[in-house]
């Protein structure tokens, strides 16, 4: 397939969604004399931990946590413009917090204490290519932030901000010379908890967890730029929030997450945490959102994903799977996920050194019986080599 790569000029390039809090570390300590070592382990911890019992607060919990350590707001969609054409987006916005301990400088406008890192990407699908452009920045001086009371989140110029806490309508905006985002997404549902208790496990381990919530079915409306040619679209959005402060087992070698939205009005979040063996993680969950917004929370005994087919990169020579087969026989759940375009990988090189795909997806099948369709996106990390970074 044709690929096409925009690059942002005004920071440097930098590509991942979770994996990108691996490397925010390693990019904090590249920005030479501003902090030094990580802290080890019998120090007292410099973040909190995602624990049982969290109580969500909206619109508040929509801000940055400034007191964990990672957190990203995360976009995807399926749009399609007025004479039929396709798209998907990614629109993710992350934050690193460095511990205290390891900012050599005083408090100033110039000193690190929060990194930001934004990630864009488009995927035309009748024009067969993948687009992408990703920034890294310090807070400070108004370069990158977010509120801590509300969702405003940004950039430079790319924003996810909500300005009316009593619609939830959020507006995305990201522009390169490229190719351009201005949407509008509105809950047609409310939004979802993940996990039980308040937290989504991530590994055995009590600290390995994260809080985590989704608007998982969101009506969207805007306009897609491609080079000078401008698309009225519409269609349907995901968007997730997630902190803490973990970092995952050391068995783990990636993760393969699914969101899918389907015909029925039911919505799946699935990750599977991927082993050395290639099994999957015991914590591995997701959930399923009915479509009268209610939820059930599914363990890895619920449900199972077989991978049936692969595309290899040519430029990083990694094997992702293309093709899917999930079901959960409690849940009368089968599906058929399927690649909508094989290259959607990103390649980050010039700067976390991470390789991972991601991209828009399709669905067909049955749940109950009943035939549905759908479509979705998809994220594989440690396929182009061991996922060995912090979070």
């Amino acid at each position: 397939p044709h690929r096409a790569q925009a690059t942002a000029s005004e920071s440097d390039v930098i590509t991942v969604r979770h994996s990108a809090f691996a490397a925010l570390t390693v990019m904090a300590v590249l920005l030479t004399g501003t902090v030094h070592s990580v802290a080890t382990d019998n120090q007292a911890p410099s973040f909190d931990t995602a624990k049982p019992g969290y109580r969500y607060e909206f619109p508040k919990d929509h801000g940055a946590h400034e007191r964990f350590r990672t957190e990203w707001w995360y976009y995807t969609g399926h749009l399609t413009a007025a004479g039929g054409r396709q798209f998907g987006f990614e629109l993710t916005f992350f934050r690193r917090g460095i511990p205290p301990e390891q900012v050599r400088t005083q408090p100033s406008q110039w000193s690190i204490q929060q990194l930001y890192l934004a990630h864009f990407a488009l995927t035309d699908l009748d024009g067969n290519r993948f687009l992408f452009a990703d920034k890294l920045s310090r807070e400070g001086l108004g370069k990158a932030g977010a509120e801590t009371d509300r969702l405003h989140v940004w950039l430079d110029r790319w924003s996810a901000t909500m300005d009316d806490p009593t619609s939830s309508r959020q507006r995305l905006q990201a522009a390169t010379d490229a190719f351009a985002i201005d949407l509008q997404v509105t809950p047609g549902k409310p939004l979802v908890l993940h996990g039980r208790e308040g937290i989504s496990r991530k590994g055995a381990r009590p600290e390995q967890a994260s809080h985590y919530y989704s608007f998982t079915h969101l009506t969207t409306e805007g306009e897609i730029r491609i080079g000078a040619d401008t698309f009225s679209v519409s269609g349907l959005s995901w968007m997730d929030h997630e902190f803490g402060s973990a970092d995952l087992g050391r068995d783990v070698v990636g993760w393969d997450w699914f969101s899918l939205q389907l015909s029925d009005s039911t919505e799946l979040m699935w990750y599977s945490l991927r082993r050395d063996d290639g099994s999957a993680d015991p914590v591995s969950s997701g959930t399923l959102v009915f479509a009268d917004g209610r939820t059930q929370p599914l363990t890895a005994q619920d449900l199972t994903v077989e991978s049936l087919d692969y595309w290899t990169s040519p430029r990083s020579k990694a094997q992702y799977p293309q093709h899917w087969r999930i079901t959960a026989p409690s849940l009368g759940l089968n599906l058929d996920v399927r690649s909508l375009l094989a290259d959607q990988e990103l390649n980050t090189a010039r700067s976390t050194r991470v390789m991972y795909w991601e991209g828009a997806v399709s669905a067909t099948g049955q749940v109950h019986g009943t035939a549905v369709t759908g479509r979705g996106y998809v994220e594989l990390t440690g396929y182009a080599e061991r996922f060995t970074q912090r979070l």
